[in-house]
């Protein structure tokens, strides 16, 4: 008998067909119980792997006392979580904490999209407050990005005006910008979406430059290569303090699959920011800031971090090496940490990422042994590729 799928599926290609019930650590099983090495992880979300047990009592634990309260009420959690974030951004090094100051302040919503949105806001009221009588009113980003998919977030393409684009990575170009609009600049220090692109340390020094000179709000997008992707808890601290952003966005691992987003804000901009001018219904609920304290204690660990830096060598090591072996194939390795590129040659296809590259997000928890497994799939594949 025929049956009537009711799901609207709208992601932008058609998966495989499997359905996917439970999954352990690195690996999912489908409802045919074939099992899978999962190098997506949600799309960089599941960190700590599937059914970790540390995240599985906490919501157990915190379900069972109370889910929501609406952003009316204090909770015990939302706090902790934001200190958390804010002892991780400035990381113990005297020029963050100065940058960020005593009063940096964390607003919770739910998803990166969200996160995205209320830094746009809040970059607009800090240009009115800045210039009440003529404020900047455009946005910057850039070639590649990707900052989520409402209206506003993704008018980057655009889809209402008052967003421009420049080069990704091209300081020259920023010469071209009519700064004197510009109120604030979104940039991702490690692109994902576009095809996995780190930023150069030139370019992210001449983007805060340039901001610096009109007042500008540099906002940091790291809601996909954040919270230990690329072996630092935070991608940009990669670079020095300096170049450190005003905003800076968060969501996809930082509750391991609970729906969750956050602005960490400097307290410059913090200051200017008044109850009434952003909300949220759901955003930092105890169930979720709970869960999301419990997995930031866990990839805040120098132990972990320097694991995730462990394999990502690894994996790095064995991409290039197929690389050299099947230049016909594959083209190159980009990336840091656990956030990898491939991109393949023009008569391969793929479609996980921007210019034709298969992006890779494995769960940070992900074993040498599990790296290695997955790196001989990749073989096979551009070995048949090759022979065709």
């Amino acid at each position: 008998m025929h049956r009537t799928l009711r799901l609207f599926s709208t992601t932008t290609a058609q998966g495989p067909p499997n359905v996917f019930t439970h999954g352990q650590g690195a690996v999912l099983v489908d409802a045919a119980h074939n099992k899978f090495l999962d190098f997506n992880s949600g799309i960089a979300v599941n960190a700590l792997g599937h059914n970790h047990p540390d995240v599985v009592r906490t919501i157990e634990d915190q379900a069972a006392k109370l889910i929501h309260l609406s952003n009316l009420y204090a909770n015990e959690y939302a706090e902790t979580c934001a200190q958390k974030l804010v002892d991780g951004v400035t990381d113990k090094d005297a020029g963050r904490e100065a940058w960020w100051g005593d009063a940096a302040k964390v607003f919770f919503c739910n998803s990166g999209t969200e996160a995205n949105e209320a830094a746009l806001k809040f970059a607009r009221k800090q240009a009115r407050i800045r210039n009440p009588e003529n404020p900047a009113t455009q946005f910057l980003s850039f070639t590649n990005a990707f900052h989520g998919r409402s209206m506003v977030s993704g008018s980057f393409a655009p889809l209402v005006p008052g967003f421009v684009t420049s080069p990704y990575n091209d300081v020259a170009a920023l010469d071209q910008v009519d700064w004197s609009q510009i109120c604030g600049v979104i940039v991702e220090p490690l692109q994902g979406e576009g095809g996995v692109f780190p930023a150069t340390p030139q370019f992210l020094k001449a983007v805060r430059e340039k901001c610096d000179s009109v007042g500008a709000t540099l906002i940091y997008d790291e809601i996909q290569c954040g919270l230990g992707r690329t072996a630092k808890l935070f991608c940009h601290h990669h670079q020095p303090p300096a170049i450190s952003p005003d905003l800076l966005t968060l969501a996809k691992p930082l509750a391991n699959g609970l729906p969750i987003g956050a602005v960490l804000l400097r307290h410059t901009i913090a200051q200017n920011i008044k109850p009434g001018d952003h909300g949220t219904t759901f955003g930092g609920s105890p169930l979720a800031t709970r869960v999301a304290s419990v997995v930031l204690d866990k990839i805040a660990d120098p132990a972990f971090l320097a694991h995730v830096s462990t394999v990502s060598k690894l994996l790095f090591s064995r991409l290039n090496k197929l690389c050299q072996e099947y230049p016909k194939i594959l083209k190159e390795v980009r990336g840091k940490g656990l956030l990898v590129g491939l991109q393949l040659q023009g008569g391969a296809e793929a479609s996980n990422a921007g210019l034709n590259t298969v992006r890779m997000a494995p769960p940070l928890i992900i074993s040498v042994e599990e790296v290695e497994q997955a790196c001989k799939v990749f073989e096979v594949v551009a070995k048949e590729m090759n022979s065709q």
